[in-house]
């Protein structure tokens, strides 16, 4: 029997915001409960620190350039872009969209206050409860998102209690014939834009004023100081739907043929990180290519994934593609898109050497992190902005993060690791290559 899918994404959490992966307090009792039955991959990165080159990937398992998106707000999901989701239809699954969307504005068109039409939408038909800028239609408290007749469907109450019980209605109303892949897409724990702050359940302040202090983040630099418990707030927040989600899931008596993925699409640096933004660039939150802001959780349980596993292999945003499509015993996907099935790299099958990234909106950079070093390039000579890519590059970091976790001494011009850095350059060209955008690095 096929499974039941189910992608749980959060926005702009950090790994180390989950008890299973370090926090001290009791923050992800559900999600924690998900990495002891299941597996926890602990080294998964992100492809782009940017919400909308981040969500294109997902959708589509190619590079956020390979697809036009490679910033926000530019040349997103166009209506003939062979997509995860018109996959799944073609395998007679039904699909499911909850939440924060961020893929239909482009140039011509700006959907931030409006419905998505169905063209842009990605395929997603069968059940459609979004925004395309959920920050721009609602609050931590109230707000609204538009179902699939373009209607605007009002919610009273915190944001992400509310998106969750739209995805609960969902499985409520499922058959149990029809196999179904259901995306819910949080925003949480992202600050609120128009308000410039995050915005937890009510008391957040006072449950989680206990916290430990992640060694990244520095005393009189960033925001995080006022801002952490209400951000812990928001990961607590979001541990309690998943539960909710699970429970749905056993009440509807489909939870042991569900695959439940959960992960988000990028870190936080709290704005400790500013420093690195170019002439032509911005940042806030997470725009660079440090560990904070490159580093996410990811935990996958379900049919294919159990036993409690911390797996240590190196995972990318761009392998969830495959891994659903794979699951859910879709074909013909296979050579169009990049990335490897989580099935494969757990079963010694397939393996990534390294992760590759792209940076945008903040300079314009590229990454390569294998299990020790990372090695970083900057197009200097192009706008943050306005540019997807660069023929050329210069060296701007190498970091040794096994003995330098806080990337603090720069390894690139230190003549003893000559012959890593060269073999770090030649991985990023051959990398390079297959996302589709060769170039030289000077």
């Amino acid at each position: 029997m096929r499974p039941n899918i189910v992608f749980f994404f959060s926005d702009q959490q950090r790994f180390d915001s989950l008890s299973c992966n370090g926090q001290k307090l009791p923050v992800s009792p559900n999600i924690d409960k998900a990495a002891a039955n299941g597996i926890n991959f602990i080294n998964t990165f992100t492809v782009q620190p940017v919400c909308g080159p981040a969500r294109a990937c997902l959708q589509t398992g190619l590079y956020p350039t390979q697809v036009g998106c490679f910033r926000n707000g530019v040349a997103c999901l166009q209506p003939d872009q062979k997509t995860l989701a018109k996959y799944l239809n073609e395998a007679g699954y039904k699909t499911a969209y909850v939440g924060k969307w961020h893929l239909a504005c482009d140039k011509e068109n700006n959907y931030e206050k409006r419905p998505v039409p169905v063209e842009r939408r990605g395929g997603y038909k069968d059940y459609w409860m979004a925004a395309d800028v959920l920050e721009f239609t609602s609050h931590g408290y109230d707000g609204h998102l538009f179902n699939a007749d373009n209607e605007k469907v009002e919610f009273k109450g915190y944001r992400t209690d509310c998106v969750t019980d739209f995805a609960v209605d969902f499985i409520q109303s499922t058959d149990d014939k029809t196999p179904f892949f259901l995306f819910i897409s949080n925003i949480e724990p992202h600050h609120q834009n128009d308000r410039n702050r995050f915005e937890g359940p009510e008391g957040s302040k006072e449950r989680w004023k206990g916290y430990e202090k992640p060694d990244d983040l520095e005393p009189g630099k960033g925001d995080w100081e006022e801002a952490y418990e209400e951000y812990l707030g928001c990961c607590n927040a979001l541990d309690n739907n998943f539960g909710k989600v699970v429970e749905a899931l056993k009440e509807k008596g489909i939870y042991e043929n569900t695959l439940l993925i959960y992960t988000s699409d990028h870190g936080c640096h709290f704005q400790t990180l500013l420093s690195e933004v170019s002439a032509t660039g911005f940042d806030d939150y997470k725009r660079n290519s440090f560990e904070n802001t490159i580093h996410i959780p990811l935990i996958v349980t379900g049919p294919g994934f159990k036993g409690g596993v911390r797996n240590e292999e190196l995972v990318s945003l761009i392998d969830l593609p495959k891994t659903i499509l794979k699951a859910a015993g879709c074909t013909g996907y296979e050579d169009n898109m990049q990335g490897e099935a989580l099935q494969d790299i757990i079963a010694g099958k397939a393996k990534n050497e390294e992760v590759y990234i792209q940076i945008s909106e903040s300079y314009v950079g590229r990454v390569i992190r294998n299990k020790r070093f990372k090695y970083v390039v900057e197009a200097k000579d192009k706008d943050a902005i306005h540019d997807s890519g660069s023929d050329v590059y210069t060296e701007k970091y190498l970091f040794d993060i096994e003995t330098d976790k806080l990337e603090k001494n720069n390894l690139i011009h230190n003549k003893n690791y000559d012959q890593i850095r060269a073999q770090m350059r030649e991985r990023m060209i051959v990398r390079a290559e297959e996302a589709g955008e060769p170039f030289r690095i000077l």
